[in-house]
């Protein structure tokens, strides 16, 4: 039966979408995010990367430069995007508050608002990789920030730089860790300059090497955040603070460092960490399983605001390293296979079953795929989509007529649903042949029940260099399936067009109440 009051319905449903996201701020949970790194042999488009991080609902992403494409790519998604500032562009901006507001300008102000721009690290690492330009970091970063305060956009995008562990010294147990005094003289005014703008302190955890330096002394279900047994749980003798992950330790370390120097209110957020799936001969637990447990177990932990021993249930913002395997970058193996998913086809590098992840990677990473209705959309909208699917759009709609195998349960949402993976199969499981005007999704969570079964495939994505993510008809395709497309068009615009005319009259005679 015809829903009699859309307006309602779609009120709710907007109702239900934005829940999730106003309990989020009232809660304080923190968030996953991933690093993209662009050292690759093979590339996808930036369009192609963005739909990636739709699908997989990934709202947070850093950039280790300000890549235009990608940040044109961004706009309108509202995902939260850190840009970075290169190390071999320091030393002009550290010297020149012209040279930093030129880089503020072009990097950030010529693409706000549409992109949403929240962060801006100044450098990576810059202590251990770029020494000569540690004088001028602290300049950096208030050049920078002038230039936002001048933009009035101090408030809405922060400064700070990522930090190697390797400047914290005597890090375990943590209440002992102190910095590498050596670096006083910029840490402290650094830190200054931290607290005063309400920014964070940026550490790259790299928990795999420090597990790697200490083989024999570090358990490996420590490092990878497993369960541990009563005697396994390792306990600071300073402060009786019990230890069930290596994760907690170090950024414990970092606050106790920070405490140290006098600083207690600045945040910590991790701008990378992760685990390798493949590494050299002598890398026996750079496995895939291993990089899937460690991740898995991250984002959960994470995402529950567990926080550390020092600081229980306190947010602990994430970037996981790295969204591709940089297969290009200069180094070990380790470091070229941190990725989740292969940047030549977009598709997982591992299994990664996720629990309590909220909606981030809510499908898990698998390899196969399958298109279903949107949860919360309005039924009309479905049956629009629905009716195109099973005529102009030519899917295999036969299980899903009376009496057969799926047309149990008799809801519009449940035909929908295997009318729209009927679609997307037969059309080579390219990304964008799941859209229908927006009222589906992909996930790799089998929807088959019963007798009733959703066909998939373990192939990859289609990569094609023309295809359009745009709203257009309603498979949304490209020229990668332009044949069928060439095709139906014509015809998709005439039964649109024929919808929308008999949804008008059938308007016109319905009483108003």
């Amino acid at each position: 039966m015809a829903n009699q009051y859309p307006g309602l319905s779609r009120l709710v449903g907007v109702f239900l979408c934005l829940l999730p996201i106003c309990l989020r701020y009232v809660s304080g949970s923190a968030f996953v995010g991933f690093n993209y790194g662009t050292q690759l042999s093979v590339a996808p488009l930036a369009e192609q990367v963005v739909n990636l991080l739709k699908i997989q609902q990934i709202t947070h992403l850093r950039l280790y430069d300000a890549n235009s494409s990608m940040l044109r790519a961004l706009a309108g998604t509202g995902i939260q995007v850190v840009v970075t500032v290169p190390n071999n562009q320091l030393l002009s901006i550290g010297q020149s508050n012209s040279a930093a507001f030129n880089w503020v300008k072009n990097n950030v102000i010529a693409y706000i608002p549409n992109t949403n721009i929240t962060g801006i690290c100044v450098g990576t690492e810059v202590f251990t990789a770029y020494p000569n330009a540690a004088p001028v970091l602290v300049n950096a970063m208030n050049a920078v920030h002038s230039a936002l305060v001048a933009s009035q956009l101090d408030s809405q995008i922060k400064v700070s730089t990522s930090h190697s562990t390797g400047i914290i010294f005597d890090s375990f147990p943590p209440s002992q860790a102190f910095f590498n005094k050596s670096l006083d003289t910029v840490l402290e005014p650094m830190l200054n300059f931290l607290s005063k703008t309400s920014s964070y302190f940026m550490l790259n955890v790299y928990t795999y090497d420090i597990y790697q330096a200490n083989r024999g002394t570090i358990l490996l279900d420590y490092a990878l955040l497993n369960p541990l047994t009563s005697s396994q749980i390792v306990v600071d003798s300073n402060t009786l603070l019990q230890y069930t992950n290596l994760f907690d330790a170090v950024l414990d370390s970092a606050f106790f460092a920070m405490a140290r120097l006098n600083y207690t209110n600045i945040s910590v957020v991790v701008a990378e960490t992760g685990w390798p799936s493949k590494g050299d001969t002598s890398d026996t637990d750079a496995t895939a399983d291993n990089a899937a447990t460690y991740n898995s177990n991250l984002i959960k932990h994470i995402m529950n605001t567990t926080g550390t021993p020092k600081f229980p249930r306190t947010a602990v913002n994430t970037f996981i390293l790295e969204l591709f395997n940089e297969d290009a970058r200069i180094g070990s193996t380790t470091i070229k296979n941190y990725g989740l998913f292969n940047s030549s086809n977009l598709m997982p590098v591992y299994l990664l079953p996720l629990t309590g992840s909220g909606p981030l990677l809510a499908n898990d990473t698998t390899n196969q795929l399958y298109c279903v209705s949107k949860p919360g959309i309005d039924d009309d909208e479905l049956q629009i989509a629905l009716d195109w699917v099973c005529g102009p759009g030519q899917a295999d709609c036969t299980s899903i007529q009376p009496g057969k195998l799926c047309y149990e349960p008799d809801t519009i949402e449940a035909h929908a649903s295997y009318a729209f993976n009927s679609y997307f199969q037969k059309n080579r499981n390219y990304l964008d042949s799941c859209n229908f005007n927006g009222v589906a999704t992909i996930t790799t969570t089998n929807p088959s029940y019963g007798g009733c079964i959703y066909s998939a495939r373990n192939t990859s994505l289609a990569i094609n260099s023309s295809t359009t993510f745009a709203n257009s008809s309603f498979a949304g395709n490209g020229s990668s399936s332009s044949a069928a497309i060439s095709n139906k068009s014509n015809l998709t615009y005439l039964y649109v067009l024929v919808t929308f005319v008999s949804c008008i009259l059938v308007i016109s005679v319905t009483p108003k109440f």
